[in-house]
């Protein structure tokens, strides 16, 4: 795209360069023009200029003047496309520069664009700190999240489709209503998460802790559940499209059936 734009603008600017003037007609051809008397001093105007245009043009000065203008720009496009890549580099520096510096700290500090930005650019965000970060309705779908640190964060209404979070730690992070369609968690930590309402189908859970995890209402279908770590005290009422042998499993592991939030907050509270 960068070679054709180029290759364009050489040939508009030929052809500005090369355009040869006529020598404008006698002032009688203009007075003929003007059917108004008043119109008579601008048709006058307009034949000088014409005059003057058509003189300016024989001199060599003035075209090798419009050359130079013709190639300072010509190098200014060029130089452009050169240096895409150190401005795409400066980018991505600037969006880690406000990553790291609100790291450890709560709201959002502008870490959302940054990492969706990154992201989309295909940066691996792999150990990245956003503990007690606020982050509602963060889209990382596809992110190579591997060791992050989500511990404590506000990520309400986030996406993680197909993500990659192996030993992440989610613990207390707040993934209500989130999706996790097809997220590989193998490993990860998400004591205390709550994963109300999250889409949680087709998960790879394999060695994750979830204990005293929230997932009432999570959407478990085809998630790969057998091999997970520990379910110690998690909630698992109202769970959706679970597979048929999850509920017993689960409870047999520790998981726990309650709706009301007093008595779930009751009984996961510090003895």
């Amino acid at each position: 795209m960068g070679l054709s734009l180029v290759a364009y603008f050489v040939q508009t600017s030929e052809m500005v360069i090369h355009t040869e003037r006529k020598r404008p007609a006698a002032w009688s051809h203009y007075q003929a023009q003007a059917k108004n008397p008043a119109l008579v001093p601008f048709q006058w105007i307009e034949w000088f200029f014409r005059w003057l245009a058509y003189w300016l043009s024989g001199w060599a000065l003035l075209e090798v003047l419009e050359y130079v203008g013709t190639l300072s720009i010509l190098v200014a496009v060029i130089s452009y496309f050169a240096e895409s890549g150190d401005r795409t580099k400066q980018k991505h520096y600037q969006a880690w520069q406000v990553i790291n510096t609100a790291q450890g700290k709560g709201g959002n500090g502008g870490r959302i664009d940054a990492l969706e930005e990154l992201n989309n650019d295909g940066i691996a965000l792999v150990g990245v700190d956003l503990s007690d970060a606020f982050l509602q309705g963060i889209r990382l779908d596809g992110a190579d999240l591997v060791r992050s640190n989500f511990s404590t964060a506000d990520v309400r209404g986030g996406s993680f489709v197909g993500a990659r979070m192996e030993y992440a730690n989610l613990a207390s992070g707040n993934f209500r209503n989130g999706s996790f369609q097809n997220a590989n968690l193998r490993n990860a930590t998400l004591q205390d998460a709550d994963l109300q309402g999250a889409n949680l189908s087709n998960t790879d859970f394999q060695g994750a802790d979830l204990s005293r995890a929230d997932l009432r209402n999570a959407d478990l279908r085809n998630v790969k559940w057998a091999e997970i770590a520990d379910l110690k005290l998690a909630n698992i009422f109202g769970v959706k499209n679970a597979p048929p042998d999850f509920s017993p499993w689960a409870k047999q592991k520790g998981a726990v059936e309650i709706e009301a939030d007093a008595e779930w907050s009751k009984l996961v509270a510090p003895q």
